[in-house]
């Protein structure tokens, strides 16, 4: 049987204490009312989600558009909560460490999870390099790249990690290699409850995946684009439409190419802009974008654009002509640099506003 959204896992426990559907509620009034700012953001959240009400209000991230205010369907988040647990094999008194924000749906859904599955949960400040007991065995974690960046090397003691939010660069993935503990990343969107699918990174203990499969209830579809189109009835009403170019190993795995919209049409051949990134990331150590710049001759030619690089544009051009695996169409005819990219309040790059503010 599926559990209503109105109720809290008698296994529930924050920071080390049970609390039940009602004291729950005083938990957060005291929060917002003497918490840390970052407190007062997970009480508010807290007191949405313990009212009558079916649903809450969500704030898209924006990274591919204006941030908008949705709202979720509280039943399809404990739907969704179900199926991180039934995927990833989390039971009732397990461990998680939470140490994302509660303003967007990744650190909610920590939350739900653990007030749904019956999760002992520890709530820390979610700033870039978070603060634990790294001496404490952790069975579930999230973060974002930049967190698991900083604080790698004190994971020893997390069972399973899941990475979301943004791409996980390629120095990571390199140094997620030598450690222990199984990562994912993952793939989804606020409108999709957070995930709907992950692929398993490779680690000491853990094969790598090229495909991202889905969790318990999803299936994948494309359109004419070759777009994900994910169809999950308990966590969206109808088939979502994405603009994620994909090719679909079967109705429940797919590799991800990139963004329809970030396709660069040079001279006729098809050129993402994501892939390119990736087999960059060993040369350019700054955060950088692969663009489209208009040109009479190939219609559009490929450029980069680097963040505030330490390096002369020269330099980053010599450095690119080196890489191994890159063909002569990912070889960018320009480099371009810029002091800071555009930025969504969340810190995610605004790829198009970032673009359109160096090439005009």
């Amino acid at each position: 049987m599926i559990p209503g959204y109105d109720k809290v896992h008698n296994r529930f426990k924050l920071n080390g204490l049970h609390f039940d559907h009602e004291d729950l509620k005083e938990v957060a009034y005291s929060l917002i009312k003497e918490g840390e700012p970052h407190e007062k953001i997970t009480g508010n959240f807290l007191i949405d989600w313990l009212n009558t009400k079916d649903y809450i209000e969500v704030k898209t991230s924006g990274s591919t558009g204006k941030p908008k205010l949705i709202r979720l369907q509280k039943q399809a988040m404990v739907n969704s909560a179900i199926a991180t647990g039934d995927y990833f094999g989390l039971q009732p008194g397990d461990t998680a460490l939470d140490c994302l924000p509660s303003h967007y749906i990744a650190g909610k859904m920590m939350l739900v999870r653990a007030m749904v599955l019956g999760l002992e949960i520890d709530l820390v400040e979610p700033s870039a390099h978070p603060i634990f007991d790294y001496e404490k065995h952790y069975d579930f974690s999230a973060m974002v790249p930049l967190q698991l960046k900083h604080v790698l090397k004190y994971t020893y003691n997390i069972k399973t990690i899941i990475v979301g939010g943004s791409k996980v660069p390629q120095p990571l993935l390199e140094q997620i290699k030598t450690c222990d503990s199984s990562f994912f990343e993952t793939y989804g969107m606020t409108e999709t409850v957070t995930h709907v699918a992950v692929r398993k990174l490779l680690s000491k203990t853990s094969k790598g995946e090229k495909y991202f499969n889905a969790i318990p209830n999803v299936s994948f579809t494309q359109d004419e684009r070759q777009c994900l189109v994910i169809t999950a009835s308990n966590l969206v009403e109808k088939p979502l439409i994405t603009n994620d170019i994909v090719d679909l190993k079967s109705e429940t795995s797919f590799q991800l190419f990139g963004r329809y919209d970030n396709v660069i049409n040079s001279g006729g051949v098809k050129l993402f802009p994501e892939q390119i990134e990736d087999k960059l990331q060993s040369v350019i150590n700054e955060r950088f974008i692969i663009a489209g710049e208009a040109d009479e001759t190939l219609g559009e030619r490929l450029v980069v654009i680097v963040e505030n690089p330490k390096n002369s544009a020269e330099s980053i051009a010599n450095n690119i002509k080196q890489v191994k695996g890159l063909t002569k169409f990912e070889v960018p005819k320009q480099v371009y640099t810029v002091d800071k990219f555009v930025e969504t309040v969340s810190g995610k790059i605004q790829r198009s506003k970032t673009i359109a503010l160096v090439l005009g």
